[in-house]
C-alpha cells in the first residue's frame, strides 16, 4: 500500500489555511475582557433601538462568526482590541487556555445569530431576550472576568462531553469560576 504525500506547494497552502483558521492558544485575558466589553458597547444601542438595529445585530454576529473561524484575525473588534487597545494599555499578557474561550465566542455566534434571526423573521421581543441573555454573559466577562462560556465548556469537560485532550490545561482550573 503506497502513502501518497502532498506536494511542498500544497503542504504549505493547507499550513496557511491551517493557521488562517486557527484560535490563539493561550488567549490573552485583558483582550478577551476587552472584546466582550466591546460587545456590550455594540449590544445596548441594538436593544435599545430594536429592529431598527439590524445592521448592528449583523455586525455582531459577524464579530462573533469571525472570531470562532480565525480569533481575532477577521474580526475588526478583535484586531482593534488585540492591536491598538491592548497595548496601550499596557497591562501585559495575561495567558488564559484557549480551547474555552473559543467555546465562548461559539456561543456567542448562537446568541447572536439567533437574535438576528429572530428580529429578521419579525419575532422582536424573543430577539430582545436572546440579546439581554447575550449582553448579561458579555457583563459578567469583562466587568467581572467570569466567562459563562468558559464555566459551560468546564462543565462539558467534567461530564466527559468534552475531552480532556482537547484542552490539558484546563483539568485543574476549568471549573474555579463554579
Amino acid at each position: 500500500m503506497t502513502t501518497r504525500t502532498l506536494s511542498p506547494a500544497l503542504s504549505a497552502r493547507n499550513g496557511r489555511l491551517s493557521e488562517f483558521f486557527s484560535f490563539p492558544d493561550p488567549v490573552n485575558e485583558v483582550s478577551a475582557r476587552l472584546v466582550a466589553g466591546g460587545v456590550v458597547v455594540m449590544t445596548v444601542p441594538a436593544l435599545i433601538f430594536d429592529e431598527h438595529a439590524v445592521w448592528l445585530l449583523a455586525i455582531i454576529a459577524y464579530g462573533f462568526v469571525a472570531r470562532v473561524l480565525t480569533g481575532p484575525t477577521m474580526s475588526p473588534l478583535g484586531q482593534y482590541v488585540t492591536r491598538v487597545v491592548t497595548p496601550r494599555l499596557g497591562l501585559g499578557f495575561r495567558p488564559v487556555p484557549g480551547p474555552p474561550k473559543r467555546f465562548a465566542q461559539a456561543m456567542g455566534v448562537a446568541f447572536s445569530v439567533s437574535a438576528l434571526v429572530l428580529t429578521l423573521a419579525g419575532e422582536d421581543l424573543a430577539a430582545r431576550v436572546v440579546l439581554a441573555l447575550l449582553l448579561t454573559a458579555a457583563v459578567l466577562e469583562s466587568v467581572f472576568a467570569l466567562c459563562l462560556g468558559c464555566v459551560v465548556f468546564g462543565v462539558l469537560m467534567r461530564a466527559g462531553i468534552v475531552p480532556d485532550s482537547v484542552c490539558e490545561r484546563c483539568n485543574n482550573v476549568a471549573l474555579r469560576a463554579l
